[in-house]
């Protein structure tokens, strides 16, 4: 849900969070600390971003360590790193700052070459607000739970690349809806609506949309179209048949399936807040990242 910040909260205690792999990460780290310091901010450096940037001197923290400790977290890089810290704080009620390194991100709104425009404004409280629901799932063997993860944006259900289509008896709150039998199953949030689910066909979801998404990935039956639920639904997918099925979490982390396993999808209780710079629009942000059609105004 995106709205306008009524108290204007100033930021002081931040954390930087970058993308170790990115080019000239660490210049760009060097920078937001010197901007961010003039701007009356106490600077820490994520534990593992100072370690792969060595920048070990700097003030650091654990990400285990930021609530209490830091006002907000600025990300840099895309989406995908704003995902993994996502799952890290959700429910911490620490809000998010998305800098994008390279494609115009979703989340991640912020060009890097305009970060000493945007970021002293939002810093004084120049903002909106913008809550993210997450979901959570629990893989069950046997009557017990082997595994829980949270996703941001999808729990996926899927086979190997190497093996053939997959069996799947899903069932929504205790009541049986089909068998399928496809590649696999996604079971997305608004803010994974647009992520793989969307390449599946899916459909797109406004982020204040209170719903979920599933999207059958390549199915057998063409009637197996995808379907928007009530958020408060829990959805059981069951392997009933297929080899090398996997549960995977944002796509981050996995948990190998057997025949009879069950993964348990709901929405979580935790929510991600995101800040975003005065005057952001969804509607611009799916327009640049989908190339959608813009015509003159006049039209």
């Amino acid at each position: 849900m995106t709205n306008q910040n009524p108290s204007s909260s100033i930021i002081s205690r931040i954390a930087l969070i970058g993308k170790f792999q990115a080019e000239g990460i660490d210049q760009v780290i060097e920078h937001l600390i010197t901007l961010l310091v003039k701007q009356g901010c106490t600077v820490f450096i994520e534990e593992e971003t100072a370690r792969f940037t060595h920048m070990t001197q700097k003030p650091s923290i654990n990400i285990s360590d930021f609530q209490g400790q830091i006002d907000a977290v600025i990300v840099i890089g895309g989406d995908g790193t704003l995902l993994g810290v996502g799952r890290h704080i959700a429910g911490a009620n620490i809000p998010v700052i998305g800098i994008n390194m390279g494609r115009l991100g979703y989340m991640t709104d912020i060009p890097l070459q305009e970060v000493e425009l945007i970021l002293p404004q939002m810093l004084q409280g120049s903002y909106e607000l913008d809550s993210r629901s997450l979901l959570e799932a629990e893989v069950i063997r046997e009557n017990s739970v082997t595994h829980h993860g949270l996703a941001l944006n999808d729990v996926v259900v899927n086979r190997s690349r190497l093996t053939g289509m997959v069996e799947l008896a899903v069932s929504v709150n205790g009541s049986f809806m089909y068998n399928q039998r496809s590649d696999g199953l996604i079971v997305a949030t608004p803010t994974g609506s647009t992520a793989y689910s969307l390449s599946a066909g899916g459909p797109i979801l406004h982020p204040r949309v209170d719903g979920l998404v599933m999207t059958p990935i390549s199915p057998h039956a063409l009637s197996n179209r995808p379907i928007v639920l009530p958020a408060d639904v829990e959805i059981t997918i069951e392997v009933a048949g297929g080899k090398d099925v996997s549960a995977h979490f944002d796509m981050q982390s996995l948990s190998t399936l057997q025949i009879g396993d069950q993964v348990r999808v709901r929405k979580s209780k935790k929510l991600v807040t995101l800040l975003h710079p005065k005057g952001h629009s969804d509607y611009r942000t799916l327009r640049e990242k989908l190339h959608w059609n813009e015509y003159p105004s006049s039209l």
